[in-house]
């Protein structure tokens, strides 16, 4: 059975780019295959623009090639970040203490209709504007 739409959240995309973790790329890795593959799977431009910045600035990933990343993901659904969705994202972070930037990529799954947020970054298993948070490295050893 699917699990319907899920949002895939900038630290789960550095990990498929990142070889210093090689259990964590396999499973991102994973994710964005499934993510493409049943094409349920979700992000936001706020996404995409942390996604290149961490590549170039982080990972010195040249411009062009990662701007032809970035290119790939924004072939799957994308949440436009609006005043509707920034504003629905400082309730959040007022009604749940959620970080701005992480009740956004939340706010963001909601509106797209997503079932779950992947994401290291948030409470694992918490619930938040009916979106589930999943840290799909949890449990799992960087190394392996």
């Amino acid at each position: 059975m699917s699990e319907g739409r899920f949002f895939l959240d900038t630290n789960v995309l550095v990990h498929a780019a990142d070889a210093s973790s090689p259990g964590k790329r396999r499973r991102a890795r994973e994710l964005i295959r499934k993510a493409f593959g049943a094409r349920q799977g979700c992000v936001s431009t706020q996404v995409m623009q942390e996604y290149f910045s961490v590549l170039t600035r982080k990972m010195g990933v040249p411009a062009p090639a990662a701007r032809a990343q970035v290119v790939k993901i924004g072939e799957l659904p994308v949440v436009q970040i609006d005043a509707d969705v920034v504003l629905g994202a400082i309730d959040l972070h007022i009604i749940h203490g959620l970080s701005f930037w992480d009740a956004l990529i939340v706010k963001s799954a909601a509106v797209a209709g997503c079932r779950r947020v992947y994401s290291e970054d948030l409470a694992h298993d918490q619930v938040v504007d009916g979106v589930r948070i999943v840290n799909p490295f949890a449990g799992r050893s960087g190394a392996g």
